[in-house]
């Protein structure tokens, strides 16, 4: 099946090309429409319906209308002097936030876009009055908006509502003030916008620079970034269209997490193969460019697969978790990278037919075999002393992985730490208010018996949850229409994003409605914090789940590639290593040296599932290239020297590009630990895991570790490696490229 993917697209380089650059420009375009149709905001809705604050949330919605794509803004109001609000600024305020109410609010456009490629958010907002400071120093607005709050177009229609409320309400003699999931989104955006457009590019810059100085050729330097930037508009297509029609929601920030993905995993398996067709061009010279291409796309083609599905194996498993936003997260990368996969094995092997010994001009490199570099000492290094480097990279890991001890989950909603303008709001408010005021967290009560429900038959519980030690203010009960629910909105003391309010919703005031819910009814606690205090439920019995299987299956993949019962064990053992170094690290900078709450509650999972199974690209990719040499005559540390030297190359700078572009994450507001994270758990698994502790291991344990199956040094049949056989010692000749397996 590879090799016939592979070699139709190098015997029809052409027609591959232009088929891919049609799918590229079409999905491009759809995409974003079709992103904005399958995308969800509210963490609540990523919960079974078992979960407390799940069903909440739809009582919420069934029975007093909520939108579920809703998202609220608190506006404040004060008069301009500071001075208190008296009952004509009340009126005055009241006025000017009905003429708001009224005016439909246009999304503005961006003009490098066409429309058709945009979803038009304008839309009036729904304004109601919320609640007066005690010393009537500020009125608050509640402000209803439609959308994700990560939709640009929503943030935009955002922006032009803030700055004529600001304008409209500076002219009645007011200054105002935004606070609330959106403004906070926003203004971290603005801020950090800067930031994210330069790191951008020095990304983009570094890749090319890179390649430039690798291969010493402008087209191989920007082949790959063109390639993996079409491979990978189809994939987000291809996603958003599979989740579109599977009825699956997806989480606002899947879709750039894909788009790393795949920039990253793209160049590596572009790099795999550049690397390999140079090596084969250069002892080969006298062989067409395309036979060339179709033997080496065939051989590599196998190990990049393998490669593939392993991470599509790995994020399959999140098909087993209860959390709905890793359950969607799961399928969507696993479809991305398959995208890829079929990219890898079809448009890449086409572009390398197409551009032939052109793909490495003006660089002369192809007439002649490069001197022993760094890389071939280094792979003398690490077979000549390999106990001391297997010794030298457990003890870095290990010390890494020390990190451990102590760690917490956080399940805040990545708080960026800059004050914002929104934040600032958000402490005036709690000087004179609960802080709990712009995010209540609300008890649902419904009636069992087919009666109705009255306030005074819920004046217990009220008076019950006010008596809750942590809870500031208790709202008014509300009742819907046919009186069959109730909303209790509670005010906690407690920043509603804190641990505190988490632990306070999950249990005093869960506790407290438990015992004085009045019979023939029935109640759930709703809400910011208790949405976050059932995520940790969820994703903790998700981890218990998730990582055994998903390590099985990349164990059996390994197994079936290399043909071995003891190499997948050491791989496998050297990627778990990796993983435990990695969010050691993570929390041995962020918890213990930063002070911050714990780590994000997503980073284990998500770091698990990279750099395992990410981390194990690089380790197949040795793994295979040692197999390969250990098949030809030879002592077998010599055989992992050759390996090592002819792999580094690739290794390393498909390292450097992944670990850059996961490096970009951390010009998003709330991901740096993700960022920091899975840019050192590539660059472990590149530099230390696959070129240090595997090949070490390989040469204490010969060709044992391909036990049961010992691959035979023999010399190939092949006519081209009959012409070009190395001699049984491990002289410079010995490097040379060794035969396709057939």
């Amino acid at each position: 099946m590879i090799r016939a993917l592979t070699g139709y697209s190098t015997r029809h380089p052409w027609k591959v090309i232009a088929l891919w650059v049609l799918l590229g420009v079409a999905l491009s375009a759809l995409a974003p429409t079709l992103i904005a149709r399958v995308t969800q905001h509210q963490t609540g809705d990523f919960l079974p319906r078992s979960y407390d604050s799940a069903a909440a949330l739809h009582i919420a919605q069934e029975h007093f209308g909520e939108n579920p794509d809703a998202t609220t803004v608190t506006v404040l109001v004060a008069r301009s002097d500071g001075k208190a609000l008296g009952a004509a600024d009340r009126k005055r305020v009241e006025a000017e936030a009905a003429k708001l109410a009224k005016r439909r609010v246009i999304m503005p456009r961006e003009d490098d876009l066409p429309e058709f490629m945009v979803p038009d958010r304008s839309q009036t907002p729904r304004i109601a009055p919320s609640m007066t400071a005690p010393d009537r120093s500020f009125e608050l607005l509640s402000v209803q908006l439609i959308g994700n709050p990560a939709d640009k177009g929503v943030q935009g229609v955002y922006r032009a509502f803030r700055d004529a409320a600001r304008t409209q309400f500076s002219e009645a003699g007011m200054r105002t003030g935004f606070t609330g999931g959106l403004a906070d989104t926003v203004d971290t955006t603005d801020s950090h916008e800067t930031a994210a457009k330069v790191g951008s590019a020095l990304v983009m810059g570094f890749i090319i620079l890179l390649n430039v100085l690798v291969f010493r050729s402008a087209l191989a330097a920007l082949l790959p970034l063109l390639a993996v930037t079409v491979i990978g508009g189809v994939a987000v297509g291809a996603v958003a269209g599979t989740a579109l029609l599977t009825g699956r929601k997806l989480d606002a920030g899947t879709p750039e997490l894909i788009n790393v993905v795949l920039l990253g995993i793209g160049i590596d398996y572009l790099l795999f193969l550049l690397f390999r067709f140079r090596e084969h061009l250069r002892n080969r010279p006298e062989q067409p460019a395309r036979e060339a291409a179709e033997q080496v796309s065939g051989r590599v083609g196998a190990a990049i697969a393998s490669a593939a599905l392993t991470i599509v194996a790995a994020f399959a498993t999140l098909g087993l978790a209860t959390f709905g936003q890793f359950r969607s997260l799961g399928p969507a990368i696993a479809v991305a990278v398959l995208v890829m996969l079929l990219g890898s094995l079809t448009l890449l092997p086409a572009l390398l037919a197409a551009a032939g010994r052109r793909m490495f001009w003006p660089s002369r490199t192809l007439r002649h075999e490069p001197r022993d570099g760094r890389a071939a000492r280094f792979g003398e290094l690490v077979t000549r002393r390999p106990l001391t480097m297997l010794a030298a990279s457990v003890a870095l890991l290990a010390a890494l992985a020390a990190g451990l001890t102590g760690i917490r989950m956080d399940y805040g909603r990545g708080d960026s730490g800059d004050r914002t303008p929104a934040a600032a709001t958000a402490a005036e408010i709690s000087r004179t208010l609960p802080a709990g005021v712009s995010d209540p967290t609300s008890v649902f009560v419904t009636a069992e018996d087919g009666g109705d429900l009255t306030t005074v038959g819920l004046d217990g519980l009220s008076r019950a949850l006010a008596q809750v030690d942590g809870v500031g203010e208790v709202a008014r009960t509300v009742l819907n229409k046919d009186h069959r629910a109730a909303r209790i909105d509670l005010y906690p003391t407690a920043d509603p994003q804190s641990q505190q309010a988490r632990d306070l919703a999950s249990g005093p005031i869960r506790a407290t409605v438990a015992q004085h819910t009045p019979a023939g009814t029935k109640a759930h606690v709703g809400g910011t914090a208790a949405i976050f205090a059932d995520v940790s439920t969820a994703v903790g019995h998700d981890l218990r789940i998730v990582f055994p299987v998903a390590a099985a299956l990349i164990a059996l993949i390994l197994l079936l590639l290399l043909r071995s019962l003891l190499a997948p064990v050491v791989l496998m053992l050297s990627v778990g290593l990796g993983f435990a170094a990695t969010l050691g690290a993570a929390t041995l900078l962020f918890q213990h040296a930063l002070g911050e709450p714990g780590v994000d509650f997503t980073l284990p999972l998500v770091l698990f599932l990279f750099v395992v199974a990410l981390g194990t690209d690089y380790n197949i990719l040795i793994a295979d290239r040692i197999r390969e040499e250990m098949q030809r005559p030879g002592p077998a540390r010599a055989a992992v020297a050759r390996a090592v030297r002819h792999t580094t190359p690739a290794i390393a700078t498909a390292g450097l590009v992944l670990a850059g572009s996961f490096a970009t994450l951390a010009t998003t507001p709330g991901s740096e630990q993700v960022a920091f994270a899975m840019t050192l758990g590539i660059m472990l698994s590149a530099l230390v895991l696959s070129l240090v502790l595997v090949p070490a291991l390989a040469a204490l344990l010969g060709r044992t570790i391909w036990w049961p199956f010992h691959p035979r040094p023999t010399a190939s049949d092949h006519p081209q490696h009959r012409a070009t056989a190395p001699a049984p010692e491990p002289d410079r000749a010995a490097s040379s490229y060794g035969p396709p397996h057939r």
